[in-house]
């Protein structure tokens, strides 16, 4: 088993999170673009925003088949072609004559995108000891964060010259070259050994984890938090977009910077995890993630960027923690628990448009706030009782 800190650990986490960062590039990338997109092809706000959503719900069904796959076939060949593919797609989304082509580009582009994600920490499972393991997650899913900042950035600037295919160009020439320092950095398995894939021992296994009240709760917890925080950005475009604020596709990616906050907090929570306990810390991201979320009613833009960044800060210390939790406390077939996760997790984003626009229509930006506060009270519950959990555990 590789060790914290030694050469070969950051080798690894050094390709696992530049692998996560070209995954969240190319997802998020259209993003900033939505409100303009909106315009030009003449579609509802619930309907542009689609383009995330398709992309977001083939990528949580894609998780399905690559999770139990790779405890079959191995992991590094999934990550690394799925990963080539997906930056292809994105140079094809370029040239897309039509809304409709879009959302089809996207739906495979979705699919391709849960490769790395899929497999990403059952990799880290197999090689790392439970020391190391706690640490790359928390720079992995920082990762997740930069390259999430990063294509909405640079979906927004190259729009702001080049319109929507300028980014998608942009974004798919990146992500070619970073394929190919990725396949030189990351290295081959030593520990994992291939089960024999058959379908009823697939289905079985994710019916074991779902049967499984401690993995169950850290999936519904993640789902849910996701479902608000993603749609939350989308619908915060919507806003800025409009008066007073009047901002132009540029303008709306550096919004984005905000998940800096987010990078903090995933790195940073392998340490708090360590002083306080895991569970106690999740509970802790998701009080912040209430907390700022009321900030951003707030009329003033800064106070706004303000409350997305402490948003960014508590979700991804909870995102990072219930993460590690699944690799944690999954008996066997890793691959398939750690999969099962982000399933839940991005089906949380691709249906958070459907639970926040009843709520964008009935008063705007204050009803995404009452709608997001109602689940995030759900998932506090949940954090509450894996805390509760963990204290009996240690008492044992």
């Amino acid at each position: 088993m590789i060790e914290a800190k030694t050469r070969a650990w950051w080798r690894a986490t050094a390709a696992l999170c530049l692998g996560s960062f070209l995954v969240f590039i190319n997802l998020y990338v259209p993003q900033p673009l939505l409100p303009g997109l909106k315009e030009a092809y003449g579609v509802s706000t619930l309907g542009v925003s689609l383009l995330m959503s398709v992309s977001t719900l083939s990528l949580a069904l894609a998780l399905l088949v690559f999770g139990p796959l790779s405890d079959a076939i191995g992991r590094e060949g999934i990550m690394r072609i799925t990963l080539l593919l997906a930056g292809g797609l994105s140079l094809a989304l370029a040239f897309a004559p039509t809304f409709e082509s879009l959302l089809f580009l996207r739906l495979l582009q979705g699919f391709v995108l849960g490769g790395l994600p899929a497999v990403a920490i059952a990799w880290m499972g197999d090689e790392f000891d439970k020391t190391a393991l706690l640490s790359a997650v928390g720079l992995y899913i920082g990762a997740n964060s930069l390259g999430g900042i990063s294509g909405r950035i640079v979906g927004g600037g190259a729009a702001a010259i080049g319109g929507p295919s300028a980014a998608f160009l942009a974004v798919g020439a990146m992500t070619v070259v970073g394929c190919i320092i990725f396949w030189r950095l990351l290295p081959n398995s030593q520990a994992f050994t291939p089960q024999r894939f058959q379908l009823r021992q697939a289905v079985g296994d994710l019916l074991g984890h779902l049967r499984s009240p401690v993995l169950l709760a850290a999936y519904f917890l993640g789902g849910i938090n996701f479902l608000i925080f993603i749609n939350q950005y989308s619908y915060i475009t919507f806003r800025l977009a409009d008066a007073p604020y009047q901002l132009a596709a540029s303008g709306l990616g550096l919004i984005f910077l905000t998940y800096l906050g987010g990078t903090f907090g995933s790195t940073v929570s392998g340490k708090l995890a360590g002083r306080f306990s895991p569970a106690r810390c999740i509970s802790a991201g998701i009080v912040i993630l209430m907390l700022g979320t009321a900030i951003t009613l707030a009329d003033s833009l800064a106070l706004i960027i303000l409350g997305l960044t402490i948003n960014a800060f508590g979700f991804f210390m909870a995102h990072s923690l219930a993460s590690s939790w699944v690799g944690r406390y999954a008996q066997g077939a890793r691959g398939s628990a750690s999969a099962l996760y982000l399933v839940f997790y991005y089906l949380g984003a691709s249906i958070g448009g459907f639970w926040l626009e009843p709520f964008w229509r009935w008063t705007q930006w204050q009803g995404v706030a009452i709608g997001s506060w109602l689940l995030l009270c759900v998932t506090l519950a949940i954090g509450v009782g894996l805390w509760r959990f963990e204290r009996r555990a240690a008492n044992t």
